[in-house]
């Protein structure tokens, strides 16, 4: 398809003190194109954590000005001659990884095995990143999004925009290490923290049909959210003297949303069974703690990781959520109040995401 007039537009962060609110509104320059990309027009894009730890440089210092966003929905204004799944109109989402060597020649063992989250070659997240082009990479704060279509996938007609673009990141984040380790029939999931994050795994792990889900969380103030989303049990760790000893070897699997280097990390491993597995997916800027070996040799625990979702897991991920009825508690921001959205999203203060979107006075929504 030719050339279209769209002005790509969105919110841009100079510095570190962007984080507090200072993002600009302000006209970027996309990736070249090329006839393997698609552009969207956006209409919904998630606001993560890793947009602030972005944001101020959490996690290395970032190629300013940056436009961060990596849950992004809207409608395909634009298709490359190569591409075939997509055409105009379509309603699509982007998630956290925008490139890879995906179909290029040589391209990696992950790759080829449909896990581009993990190519070692040109792992290109959705901004603050260089395409395999070189172009830099611009997120979802925006009016308009461009990059690979392998990357963008179809949002089916049963998920509502709204809904669909937590899922690309925090959705899939927890979906992904709970398939992979086996959370279903027979098993018991803990886990820590009930964010953004830490809502869907909830979801997820009861989807998946695991035994039990235990929520472990600092106080009980989110018990009742909790319990609403499924969860069958609640560990508010500062309310229950000796917790760790009251739960000890009661999960299978323990996923960890928490970004905080001070977590009590050697507490929770005890609430594992033997053959028990703990996995890290929160990100804190200065690292994990300390950890002690005798919980690992003594159970024969696993301490893993596990990094967002390729778009083949994206696209299962939904038609579990369209088949189990999996709704994230998400809140519409318009877009123009993004600045005011992430100092909350620091303070805590979602239940559990929020969404800027674009038009909603246009819409007749506020």
């Amino acid at each position: 398809m030719a050339a279209t007039d769209h002005k790509f537009e969105g919110w841009l962060g100079y510095d570190a003190s962007s984080a507090n609110g200072n993002m600009k509104w302000g006209e970027f320059e996309p990736k070249a194109w090329e006839e393997t990309d698609v552009d969207i027009k956006i209409s919904h894009c998630g606001i993560c954590g890793s947009d602030l730890h972005t944001l101020r440089s959490g996690w290395g210092a970032t190629d300013y000005p940056c436009c961060v966003g990596h849950e992004i929905v809207g409608r395909v204004v634009r298709v490359g001659k190569q591409v075939t799944h997509l055409k105009l109109g379509d309603r699509v989402g982007v998630g956290a990884q925008a490139d890879s060597c995906q179909g290029r020649k040589g391209d990696c063992e992950a790759c080829a095995s449909g896990m581009e989250n993990y190519c070692p070659k040109h792992n290109t997240s959705t901004y603050n990143s260089k395409h395999w082009n070189g172009d830099k990479s611009y997120g979802g704060y925006a009016t308009y999004y461009r990059g690979p279509a392998h990357f963008v996938v179809k949002i089916p007609d049963a998920i509502s925009s709204l809904e669909a673009a937590s899922m690309l990141c925090a959705g899939v984040t927890t979906y992904t290490p709970l398939r992979f380790h086996g959370a279903g029939p027979g098993k018991r999931v803990g886990v820590v923290g009930l964010g953004g994050l830490g809502h869907f795994a909830v979801m997820w792990a009861k989807a998946l049909g695991a035994d039990k889900v235990v929520v472990v969380s600092r106080s009980s103030a989110k018990k009742e959210d909790a319990l609403k989303l499924g969860a069958d049990e609640f560990i508010a760790t500062a309310e229950e003297p000796n917790w760790e000893r009251k739960h000890a070897s009661s999960l299978d699997i323990i996923i960890s949303t928490v970004s905080n280097s001070d977590m009590p990390l050697m507490k929770y491993l005890s609430l594992l069974r033997l053959d028990g597995t703990f996995v890290q997916v929160g990100a804190p800027d200065d690292g994990l703690p300390m950890i002690t070996q005798f919980p690992l040799i003594m159970k024969r625990l696993k301490i893993t990781g596990s990094l967002i979702g390729s778009p083949g897991d994206i696209r299962e991920m939904m038609q579990l959520a369209v088949d189990k009825g999996v709704r994230p508690w998400v809140e519409a921001v318009p877009m123009k109040d993004a600045n005011w959205a992430i100092v909350e999203m620091e303070r805590g203060k979602p239940r559990y995401r929020y969404v800027l979107v674009n038009g909603l006075e246009e819409q007749g929504k506020l």
